[in-house]
């Protein structure tokens, strides 16, 4: 599957309602936000109900520079692209690298992100 354009996390306040009403679940590497999308001020003229949004953060003050940031960036997104089935529609997903991503096998972490969407949403 693609990760479309429309599935990316922009505004300052869907991040806003990602950190403040959002739920956190901790994978090692990278903490794993999400948020169900129901109110309709959480909704946006512009977004479909119907998909799941990404967004991915990396902080210089964690991860590091420029390229450390880049490369954590480039997992988490593809670790999401490939999974992303497993997230219900109309969830916001927000995954935060930490520093020992960049050192983690990448079958690791996909491992860590699927674990983490079967225990939260599959219950």
């Amino acid at each position: 599957m693609r990760f479309r354009t429309e599935q990316h996390v922009r505004r300052q306040r869907d991040f806003r309602n990602l950190r403040e009403k959002g739920r956190r679940f901790e994978c090692g590497g990278f903490a794993f936000w999400y948020y169900k999308r129901a109110d309709e001020e959480d909704i946006a003229a512009d977004v479909s109900p119907n998909i799941v949004r990404l967004a991915v953060v990396a902080s210089y003050a964690t991860v590091g520079n420029a390229v450390k940031r880049a490369r954590a960036k480039r997992r988490l997104r593809e670790v999401f692209r490939r999974n992303q089935q497993l997230v219900p529609a109309g969830h916001d997903v927000m995954l935060v690298a930490k520093r020992s991503l960049n050192d983690t096998e990448f079958s690791v972490i996909e491992q860590k992100f699927t674990d983490a969407c079967r225990r939260i949403f599959q219950k």
